[in-house]
């Protein structure tokens, strides 16, 4: 038995061996498995042998196998008959149906013959008759079809008699398309009887005809017709065999002149939105200009028609005109969305394009103005959403330059915050405006806009992405760690070291607000409303990456807030580097009162404490006492020293005193001074304090004091200690700094000597006073 493709379970494998059995089937188709009778699986075929077959099973089979073939085959042999059974019922239920069938068709097929010869009797009765009549009716039919062709002949003869009076009513009534219709019908009979029998009648209706011609000729001349009516004046004069060949060049160039009259002109643009995404509510706000402008095009497309009817020949020139008048608009729109628009007008302005476009595809289709069209938008849309990104990047920058205003104002007004609060405005709400505006034109069923839907998408992540990078660029030129270029050079030159600082400090805390509000904010948006894309390729990679642009703005936010730090410690060192260097320190006379440096360091403090409150946050209450400090070394060291030195001559002293303050830093335990900036009042605060009274002391180590000098660097110093505690959060640090400065100044004094414990109280006490009056604690 032959094997098949398929591979068929046992019953069914059952089944066709039976049936091949049944139906006896070629012997030969068992000869390749007679080969094969000396194994197990010979039993099926045709030479199996039954006391070899059962030697082979005793000698191959134990006991057990022997009784579980024993019960295989008696359920094979019982199944087998159930299948012998089940073929023979099924075949005898065939046999009785193909018996009932044969019967009713024997009974069916009584007396159809007689039936058929009737039917011929009749078929042949009907055919003679039909003869009969025909015969009988031939020669008056050949008489009517005779008398017809003499009527018809009449027609003819009378329509050429009054043919030159239907060319003067064609005439009057400038119907000259009729006119030329009637003559190219007669010109056939001109032609064969024109110099005989229809001498007169050719003679009168060629003489109206040449008044057609001439009045057609002055259509097609007149520059008041309408292109339309001027193909219309030359397909006629083709038609009278007139040579128009000479007026392809002028028809042409009339098309081309009425090319500057569709474009469109910025001043109609400027009026067009559309309202709705429903074709039939989304039509233009100004739709007299815009129904004109339709119908224009209309007649320019029926002027192209008529132009390739004219002159076969010339498919390239109508194409060229088109695609000319595709570009044309598209350029008008390029220019037009270099302002600023919504995308209501954009839609608008593509919304009329497009109409032009479909109704001259439908005149000019191997123009392949559709797929044209859409190379040209691609550039046109692409510009608009760049030009979208640029003007929300300068709304934030108009945002953040809202910080520039005069001292007065900032006291009352707190100017700082509301640039920060501006700018976060124009970030996180512009961008859903921008987004929002961009979703209209995903949603708008406009054809042009469906087929470029998938680059409109990659299109705005790609802007975000660029727009968030150009964002960061921007706070780098206007934080002046990057060199403003001729065209930004108003975005810096305009502020002063004040407003600038502060304005530093409001692009941290923006970058902060970008990189934990509005980008995920903004990726949820364009997850939801901009997903898919593609038209990039998936080998550029994801167009839009918040990682990447969270990353950006966190390493932005930490280097402008170290920027803001390091200016603002700028200048307080300028005034520290001014007080050091201008008095004659050797010369010095005996201090009276606190130095009035000192104020104008609070005074830079306060301004820096008013410009951190606007923008950052408090941090927690985590003050480092002097008594839970390491710094306690140094506050002892300088006790002790002090003490020391009121009992030690001058020499002496100084010596003594330069030797044990280095075994003091090598024995005393490390404070930490200086740690990261957070984003916090007191954090920025006492950063700034640090690094001022570490300059504070390398001043100190440049210059030589006397007595006198020391004295009112220890005074000042001093004093500086319980406004400084109220200001900054690590007192221990602030205090070993301060310790630092003393000691800074004593190893450069030729007669370190300290001020007597009550008189620098007094002196303290005093300026306190006077210092708490002048800055009294607001609740």
């Amino acid at each position: 038995m032959g094997t098949e493709d398929v591979p068929l379970d046992d019953k069914a494998k059952r089944m066709r061996d039976l049936l091949s059995s049944f139906y006896s089937p070629d012997p030969s188709s068992t000869n390749d498995a007679s080969s094969n009778h000396g194994s197990l699986d010979a039993i099926d075929t045709t030479s199996f042998d039954a006391d070899q077959y059962m030697n082979l099973l005793i000698r191959k089979s134990n006991l057990e196998a022997l009784l579980q073939r024993h019960v295989e085959m008696a359920a094979e042999i019982k199944n087998i008959d159930t299948d012998l059974q089940m073929l023979v019922y099924e075949n005898y239920n065939k046999f009785i149906s193909a018996t009932d069938a044969i019967k009713r068709m024997k009974s069916n097929i009584v007396g159809m013959e007689t039936n058929m010869e009737h039917l011929l009797d009749k078929i042949m009765s009907v055919q003679s008759k039909s003869d009969g009549v025909n015969t009988f009716l031939f020669e008056k039919r050949e008489h009517i079809e005779k008398l017809h062709r003499t009527r018809n002949l009449l027609r003819k003869v009378q329509f050429i008699y009054d043919l030159p009076v239907r060319l003067e009513k064609c005439i009057k009534s400038e119907a000259y398309a009729d006119a030329v219709k009637f003559y190219t019908g007669a010109m056939p009979i001109f032609k064969a009887y024109g110099d005989s029998s229809f001498q007169d009648c050719k003679q009168a209706s060629e003489e109206a005809i040449a008044i057609i011609v001439k009045n057609l000729q002055g259509k097609l001349f007149s520059d008041s017709e309408s292109i339309q009516a001027r193909a219309e004046a030359a397909v006629l004069l083709k038609q009278l065999d007139f040579p128009v060949d000479s007026l392809q060049a002028k028809l042409l160039e009339k098309l081309e002149q009425s090319l500057g009259d569709l474009q469109l002109k910025p001043d109609e643009i400027e009026n067009v939105s559309v309202e709705s995404n429903d074709p039939k509510q989304g039509e233009v706000s100004d739709s007299i200009p815009i129904a004109a402008h339709e119908g224009s095009v209309l007649e320019f497309a029926e002027a192209i028609r008529a132009y390739r009817v004219i002159f076969p020949d010339s498919e390239g020139q109508p194409t060229k005109l088109a695609q000319d008048l595709v570009v044309k608009h598209f350029e008008t729109t390029q220019h037009y969305v270099k302002g600023r628009i919504s995308s209501g007008k954009l839609l608008g302005v593509l919304r009329i394009i497009w109409t032009d476009v479909l109704l001259m595809d439908e005149v000019l289709s191997e123009a392949v103005l559709p797929g044209f069209s859409l190379e040209a938008a691609q550039v046109a849309l692409k510009q608009y959403v760049a030009s979208t990104f640029s003007y929300l990047l300068r709304d934030i920058s108009d945002a953040l330059l809202s910080v520039n205003v005069s001292s007065k104002e900032a006291a009352e007004e707190l100017p700082l915050q509301v640039a920060l609060e501006a700018s976060k405005k124009a970030v996180l709400q512009g961008s859903m405006d921008v987004l929002l505006d961009f979703r209209r034109l995903l949603d708008d069923d406009l054809g042009l806009l469906v087929q470029l839907r998938d680059f409109i998408i990659d299109w705005v992540q790609e802007g975000f992405q660029d727009f968030f990078r150009a964002l960061d660029d921007r706070f780098l030129l206007l934080s002046g760690r990057k060199s403003s270029s001729s065209q930004d050079q108003d975005l810096t030159g305009a502020h002063g070291e004040k407003v600038l600082a502060g304005l530093v400090l409001v692009l941290a805390q923006l970058s902060v607000f970008i990189e934990q509000t509005a980008v995920p904010r903004i990726t949820e948006e364009i997850a939801a409303s901009f997903s898919g894309g593609g038209g990039r390729g998936y080998e550029n990679g994801p167009a839009f990456v918040p990682g990447e642009i969270c990353r950006i703005f966190r390493s932005a936010g930490e280097r402008l807030l170290l920027h803001y730090t390091k200016m603002r410690t700028q200048k307080v060192s300028t005034l520290l580097r001014k007080r050091f260097t201008t008095p004659n320190w050797v010369k010095h006379k005996e201090p009276r009162e606190v130095h009035m440096f000192v104020d104008l360091f609070l005074q830079e403090l306060k301004e820096i404490g008013s410009e951190v409150r606007q923008i950052l946050p408090q941090g927690l209450s985590r003050k480092h006492r002097r008594s839970d400090s390491n710094g306690s070394t140094a506050s002892s060291r300088s006790n002790q020293l002090r003490d020391d030195k009121m009992t030690r001559s001058n020499t002496q002293r100084a010596r003594s005193q330069l030797l044990e303050t280095h075994l003091a830093k090598l024995f005393k335990q490390k404070v930490e001074i200086f740690t990261k900036v957070e984003y916090t009042q007191e954090s920025v605060v006492t950063t700034i304090v640090k690094l001022c009274l570490k300059s504070l002391q390398e001043f100190a180590r440049l210059q030589t004091f006397n007595r006198s000098g020391f004295q009112q660097i220890q005074l000042d110093i001093q004093f500086l200690r319980t406004p400084l505690k109220e200001t900054v959060e690590d007192e221990a640090a602030i205090d070993f700094l301060l310790d630092e400065v003393i000691v800074a100044a004593s190893e450069r004094c030729l007669d370190p000597i300290p001020l007597e414990p009550p008189i620098l109280d007094k002196l303290i006490q005093a300026k306190l006073a006077k210092w708490k009056e002048q800055n009294p604690v607001t609740p």
